[in-house]
């Protein structure tokens, strides 16, 4: 099965940040590209706050990043969307799904699923251990069965990507053992909900554009185009991330960081820019701005610039 990409429309992109952690380097250049992708559409740029998992996220988080994102120039143009504010929508969601009968009750545990599941292309794939045992729902998670088929789209960065989803996606949660609703039903409806033409993101969720195209199918909702950036590693053979302890952008650096995620997106910053101004960088950006020349692999090796925001 291929998914073609939706009519063109107008652009609408957006930025979703879990409030975790404060924004890094490696987040900043997902959203400066989504940002630039955005203008240069003409389109709209909009925020979602992916609060979903409340254990995980930090109170007064939210304000930090909107703060950190202002200073790096990048404003967006509606009222943030809070995932933990729309819970009746992703409940919906999860009904609908249950009325078509491609969900099923698991309750494998963490060292079940850890022993069990094979590693695919995206990390660990569900050996379907529970699919036919037709469990209860009670202190359970639910599951979407994928079936056996090959689903293809054409990324903006990354060119033709598939996957085998039976073998190399797996059944996914859609809702939790602890009731909380899955990330991927959760996003597909977001998307849908801010009528989302483009999604810019990093190269590791594209096992998670899969499972949330298998969402958008079983509820019929148009997918947007993707775009996935490379990911930004670092001398430890890490991405630079919240999990591995990168630490935070500062309003003081906010020229230096922007340049340098112009570098690593490959759009040739000029050198006489490094740590300008951020109205300025953003102003070159805009009229230079090439989504065609950020490199298609999905990792970055970037150490000597890296080093000390590590």
């Amino acid at each position: 099965m291929t998914v073609r990409s939706p009519a063109r429309h107008a652009y609408r992109g957006r930025f979703a940040p879990t409030p975790s952690g404060p924004l890094h380097l490696g987040s900043l250049m997902t959203a400066l590209a989504s940002w630039l992708e955005a203008r240069t559409h003409d389109g709209r740029w909009l925020l979602r706050i992916d609060d979903l998992d409340g254990p995980r996220c930090v109170a007064g988080v939210d304000a930090r990043i909107l703060q950190q994102l202002e200073a790096h120039g990048l404003y967006w143009d509606e009222a943030p969307r809070y995932q933990s504010a729309h819970l009746d929508e992703y409940r919906a969601a999860v009904s609908q799904l249950q009325q078509t009968g491609r969900l099923y009750a698991c309750r494998c545990t963490r060292a079940e699923l850890a022993a069990g599941s094979r590693i695919g292309p995206d990390g660990a794939v569900y050996a379907g251990t529970c699919r036919e045992a037709r469990l209860g729902e009670t202190d359970a998670a639910l599951r979407l069965t994928v079936g056996a088929r090959q689903l293809r789209y054409q990324d903006g960065v990354q060119g033709e990507l598939s996957r085998a989803l039976d073998s190399e996606l797996g059944d996914f949660v859609v809702r939790r053992r602890d009731g909380i609703v899955g990330y991927h039903l959760a996003c597909a409806i977001d998307e849908h909900a801010q009528q989302i033409s483009d999604v810019v993101r990093g190269a590791d969720l594209i096992g998670s554009t899969f499972a949330q195209m298998c969402v958008q199918r079983e509820l019929m909702l148009q997918a947007p185009r993707y775009h996935h950036l490379p990911v930004i590693g670092g001398r430890d053979g890490l991405k630079l991330s919240k999990q591995n302890h990168a630490n935070p952008i500062t309003a003081e650096d906010a020229g230096r960081n922007l340049w340098l995620c112009l570098q690593w997106l490959q759009q040739q910053p000029p050198a006489a820019l490094l740590g300008a101004p951020p109205s300025l960088l953003l102003e070159w950006a805009r009229r230079h701005w090439r989504l065609a020349s950020v490199p298609a692999q999905t990792w970055v090796m970037r150490q000597f610039e890296i080093s000390r925001f590590l």
